[in-house]
């Protein structure tokens, strides 16, 4: 009996020193390829990457929408670090709060809910882009919320829209794109990688 706990306590501490490797592995990969934006003609700005978040949305699928979240919130304070320059626009505190929070906090932590919809619909290709969708989508509400309150304050947009339509035409340019290539990639790699997502290696 002492033997048999002790293996499983060896194997508990495996498994979650292979979590905090692999998590940092991921996180690395989110992070480099979030480095690599490109433009398209529709984009009214932001950047549009390749699968910056899929690591995060791996990372759900596997360990969790728990664990999900706490990566991609760690993700969230490196992209707030590798940004620092949009926080120094606020004008006052509260205004850097609220971009921390909408910008970065928020709207990147919302993503580690991407395995919210797991095991609910019996299918989980399905069910892994329908979480990738929603998530986004919050994520894509989270930065309006910021372009309406914040950046339309701070800097004026030149074509002068209206506040609202144009943080979300904004947002929605660069975003729906990404929503779209995340999910695409995501339901295609599924297959090959189904262990993988499911988790089932680390059994």
């Amino acid at each position: 009996m002492a033997n048999q706990v002790t293996q499983s306590a060896s194997i508990q501490a495996h498994l979650r020193v292979h979590r905090m490797v692999e998590s940092a592995v991921m996180l690395a990969i989110a992070v480099v390829l979030s480095l690599f934006p490109f433009s398209s003609p529709w984009a009214l700005g932001g950047g549009i990457t390749v699968c910056s978040m899929l690591p995060l949305v791996i990372l759900s699928w596997r360990y969790g929408c728990r664990w999900g979240v706490f990566a991609a919130f760690v993700y969230g304070v490196l992209q707030m670090i590798l940004g620092i320059q949009n926080v120094q626009y606020a004008d006052s505190v509260g205004t850097a709060v609220l971009i921390i929070l909408f910008d970065y906090v928020f709207a990147f932590s919302v993503i580690g809910f991407a395995a919210l919809f797991k095991g609910r619909l019996g299918h989980p290709r399905l069910e892994l882009v329908l979480g990738i969708v929603v998530t986004f989508l919050v994520r894509l509400g989270c930065h309006y919320i910021s372009g309406v309150v914040v950046w339309e304050v701070l800097c004026p947009n030149e074509l002068g829209w209206a506040a609202p339509i144009w943080s979300i035409a904004y947002n929605a340019s660069y975003m729906i794109p990404e929503i779209i290539i995340t999910g695409l990639v995501a339901s295609l790699s599924y297959g090959p990688l189904e262990r993988y997502y499911q988790g089932k290696d680390l059994i």
